[in-house]
């Protein structure tokens, strides 16, 4: 129950505030607009997934849903992404030894000033000075306002919650690892990306079960809302369980 589990801690905020997440925008499937984001410009998705995402927009669609691809107002996906990457590394290098930082700070400064690869966002980010951070910070204010305002649009945003299915265990040094998305090696790291719009803006995410890949593996849908709905999230997936079915266990388990 999410009453339980959310809520301001009632040893601080909740002293004085309470929490009255709104109800979700829509009790049926075909009332919601659906933004549909399937590919992310910093790093490819794997077929499998995009292909199990544009089935769930097909029936979405049957279903009555308004499905849109593109939004004259929708913020840069790639922007976005690495103004989450440059925190998110700001916040995991703070305690670097000397050592450790000088030899960053150095790859960092060899960087040339039009090099916008993730791994050059994270490199930036992990030698933030406090006020590039500041700077920083407030570009992610922008880039949140502009979010939240899409959902004057939409009642919703689905996207893959990671560009792979399940990948096996490497147990190598992360700075050397590599995924392989259908073919192509990618930085361990850059699975990140679709976490980004959610986690830099703070909006909440729902994950929901849509299907195997080619190899039985399952794949999900990330189902992003407007600020403090997540019970609208929430909702949406319970609709798509009903109407499309839900988790299946693969044979084996």
């Amino acid at each position: 129950e999410l009453g339980v589990l959310a809520g301001p801690d009632e040893l601080w905020d909740g002293i004085g505030y309470r929490l009255a997440l709104p109800e979700p925008r829509h009790n049926r499937l075909a009332d919601y607009r659906v933004l549909v984001i399937d590919a992310h410009p910093l790093c490819p998705t794997a077929a499998g997934v995009t292909a199990a995402l544009d089935r769930l927009s097909g029936h979405l669609a049957n279903a009555g849903c308004t499905i849109v691809h593109a939004s004259p107002n929708m913020p840069s996906l790639a922007r976005t992404t690495r103004n989450y990457c440059e925190l998110l590394s700001a916040a995991l290098n703070t305690d670097q030894s000397p050592d450790e930082r000088a030899r960053t700070e150095a790859a960092a400064m060899a960087l040339s000033p039009d090099d916008l690869s993730l791994n050059a966002a994270f490199l930036r980010g992990s030698t933030m000075s406090q006020p590039a951070w500041a700077q920083t910070s407030r570009i992610r204010n922008g880039i949140r306002a502009r979010w939240q305002a899409l959902f004057q649009e939409v009642d919703v945003i689905i996207c893959p919650p990671m560009p792979t299915t399940a990948f096996p265990h490497d147990h190598s040094p992360q700075r050397t690892r590599q995924l392989d998305i259908d073919g192509k090696k990618v930085s361990y790291n850059n699975q990140i990306v679709w976490a980004a719009v959610a986690t830099l803006t703070g909006l909440p995410a729902t994950v929901a079960p849509i299907g195997r890949d080619a190899r039985g593996l399952p794949v999900g849908v990330q189902i992003i809302g407007g600020y403090l709905e997540d019970r609208t999230t929430i909702a949406f997936a319970g609709l798509i369980e009903r109407e499309f079915g839900g988790f299946k266990p693969p044979p084996n388990i």
